[in-house]
């Protein structure tokens, strides 16, 4: 990526370019939107933007994105307490809310395991996620593990049933209803509630 020209336009383009699956001339489409808008637009999607950094922190239970700790969800008494969904990105909870399936808890690890990028264990919410089993007293029955069926979610995937079978605890995965390759976040709500229904336990 280049370094910005000093004019505001490159500078706009520059900035939105860094974001996730936006290339350089999806930037140049979304800047001259953003241009054609009225400035009460514009205003409003930056105070968005600094709202949603200052005042979102991670959910102290399932570590998704949000404006309140524990989160809504880690909040309600109305959920399976026995179940916990495994997840590698915030927005992976979303996609499997919207399926209306699932009645559990969830936990996001924050990526997945990627040697060649130096992430490890280290670098994931897994402490995490253990501390949360040993604290349940023995109330969690079933860990689903819901990562992209990738190589790296499904390494991270083994990785995380070698650590939760020593304790006693059912462990599941997706069914490969999705694609392989695929990401949750784009699939589609009947898709990832068919991959939940179908879910298989890892040896």
């Amino acid at each position: 990526m280049q370094s910005p020209r000093h004019d505001s336009v490159s500078r706009l383009i520059f900035e939105l370019s860094k974001l996730p699956g936006i290339g350089e001339k999806t930037a140049a489409r979304l800047t001259h939107f953003i241009l054609k808008q009225p400035e009460d637009y514009a205003r409003a999607l930056s105070e968005a933007i600094l709202n949603a950094k200052q005042k979102t922190s991670l959910c102290q239970i399932c570590l998704v994105f949000t404006d309140t700790s524990p989160c809504p969800i880690c909040s309600s008494k109305e959920r399976n307490s026995s179940l916990i969904c495994v997840v590698e990105r915030p927005t992976d909870v979303l996609a499997i809310e919207n399926s209306g399936i699932f009645r559990g808890y969830y936990h996001v690890l924050h990526g997945t395991l990627s040697p060649l990028e130096g992430i490890g264990p280290e670098e994931l919410k897994i402490k995490e996620l253990l501390s949360r089993i040993k604290q349940s007293s023995g109330s969690v029955s079933e860990i689903i593990l819901a990562t992209n069926p990738s190589v790296e979610g499904e390494a991270t995937a083994l990785y995380l049933a070698k650590l939760i079978k020593p304790f006693g605890i059912k462990v599941t995965q997706l069914a490969y209803g999705l694609p392989v390759g695929g990401l949750l976040e784009y699939s589609d709500k009947q898709t990832i509630g068919r991959a939940l229904e179908n879910r298989m336990e890892i040896d």
